[in-house]
């Protein structure tokens, strides 16, 4: 008679269950060994599958026929079990399997395996990123940004936005200046020349191709058809900036909203971020608290504060009085018409507020050429609808804008940034053909999963880190 494979259980999964099943049938879980010890006639198997932050016991007495085999079990294994599970007698857990047979799946030589049942400095697991998801705080983090992705994908769902894959390969930066990465198929070592220059024809595209550094531009294609749009996807900036907070390939969050103004732009963003967070939370609570506890101490507090609270609104003008006002020492000056810095963001949101900041309308010399333009400020205080939201310990989180929906206002903008118009030919339709009022942010999404976690190093939040000289993996 045929026998039924049984099927494998999660770890997660038996963790949650409030009593023991009954029939209590035999089941299977897999995993990863983290420890194997021996007390007696009975050995203690730590293993993990990644579903959960918790390890699972796994106990092996005497009377299993593979008792020698677990004997030889080494950290970084993967094992197969067959058991019952229990109520277990040890501290800090709550079940524990009783095993019935153990299979060796995959060995790890305990001479050669480089993450030992010890503590690793996170500059050192950047080199095996291969690896270091077995570990907790990788572990933790995999989850918690899987929970926040998921959390943004629900929120614009919930409230009936439509999801746009924008391409990652384009011709045209939203920023108006950027460096980009160029895409080409010429060859680089004998690339063809036209007029004492390279050949663009001649490349796959006709003509010069980039990753991108923004879906912004053809999210508001969608948003002057379908009203509410989103995108979520990699972007592109070829910075040589090797600092903590910075990645040539990150993701972005961008919704692009028709029939909205900045006012309402700024209440989706609020409600946006007290929702991920609150996701984050609630779903991956033991995840949250390890990250509490060895990362930043008050990173719960500090989320939870986020969640409860409205957020203080104020212009530019408003914060570049209260910064001047302040009596503070700031390293980079306070001046009408500068950029804020991240130390005068956060003096706003911790010392000045006590929570988290949108400050709108910023001087238009400062920001791009797509931000609508304000029409009652004086010529030489021009400002423009944009907004930054800011929150405690990192400042902007969120930047986004009203967009310029009047062509000859866009037009201009556009002629003041030096810009060639004929590769924007579309977007300017999109005013000329029932142009309407729209709005729309970006929010990096690896500088939110590092706000969520706690770790003080962007490479830690994303699976494969880019940024100069490193592509590896």
């Amino acid at each position: 008679m045929p026998t039924t494979k049984r099927p494998r259980t999660r770890i997660k999964d038996l963790l949650a269950l409030e009593q023991l099943p009954v029939p209590n049938d035999p089941l299977v879980v897999m995993g990863w060994v983290k420890t194997v010890r021996s007390s007696g006639a009975v050995a203690f198997v730590q293993i993990n599958d990644g579903s959960a932050f918790a390890d699972l016991q796994i106990v092996v007495d005497a009377n299993c026929p593979d008792y020698a085999l677990v004997q030889r079990l080494t950290t970084g294994c993967s094992v197969r079990v067959t058991g019952i599970l229990q109520e277990s007698l040890g501290r800090g857990q709550r079940y524990e399997i009783l095993a019935d047979a153990v299979a060796l799946l995959g060995d790890a030589d305990p001479e050669e395996y480089p993450l030992q049942k010890k503590r690793h400095t996170l500059e050192f697991l950047r080199e095996l990123a291969h690896l270091r998801p077995r570990t907790n705080t990788f572990g933790a983090m995999a989850r918690v940004r899987n929970a926040m992705a998921f959390g943004i994908h629900q929120f614009f769902q919930q409230r009936g936005f439509l999801y746009v894959q924008t391409p990652i390969i384009t011709a045209s930066d939203a920023e108006g200046a950027g460096a980009m990465f160029r895409v080409t198929t010429l060859n680089i070592n004998d690339p063809p020349t036209r007029n004492g220059g390279i050949d663009d024809g001649q490349d796959f595209f006709g003509r010069p191709a980039f990753l991108t550094v923004s879906g912004q531009l053809e999210a508001e294609i969608f948003a002057q058809s379908m009203a509410d749009v989103y995108t979520f996807g990699p972007t592109f900036r070829a910075e040589n900036s090797n600092t903590s907070r910075h990645l040539a390939e990150f993701w972005m969050v961008e919704p692009e909203v028709a029939f909205c103004d900045l006012d309402g732009l700024a209440d989706l963003a609020e409600d946006f971020l007290r929702h991920i967070f609150a996701h984050a939370l609630q779903s991956c609570p033991d995840d949250m608290a390890f990250f509490n506890r060895f990362y930043d101490k008050e990173l719960i507090a500090t989320l939870e504060s986020i969640v409860a609270a409205d957020f203080e609104r104020m212009t530019y003008t408003e914060a570049i009085a209260a910064l001047q006002s302040s009596g503070e020492r700031f390293e980079f000056p306070v001046e009408w018409g500068l950029d804020l810095q991240s130390e005068h963001e956060r003096y706003l949101t911790e010392r000045k507020v006590g929570k988290p900041v949108i400050v709108t309308d910023y001087p238009s010399s400062i920001k791009a050429f797509y931000m609508r333009l304000n029409e009652d400020t004086p010529a030489h205080r021009q400002t423009v609808r944009a907004m930054d939201v800011l929150v405690p310990r990192i400042g902007e989180i969120i930047g986004g804008s009203q967009r310029e929906e009047r062509l000859n206002i866009l037009q201009s903008r556009m002629a003041e940034a030096g810009l060639d118009q004929a590769p924007y030919w579309w977007y300017l339709d999109l005013r000329r053909y029932g142009t309407a009022p729209h709005a729309g942010f970006g929010l990096g999404f690896e500088r939110t999963v590092q706000f969520a976690t706690g770790m003080q190093n962007i490479r830690d939040v994303i699976a494969f880190p880019r940024t100069p000289r490193n592509a590896e993996f």
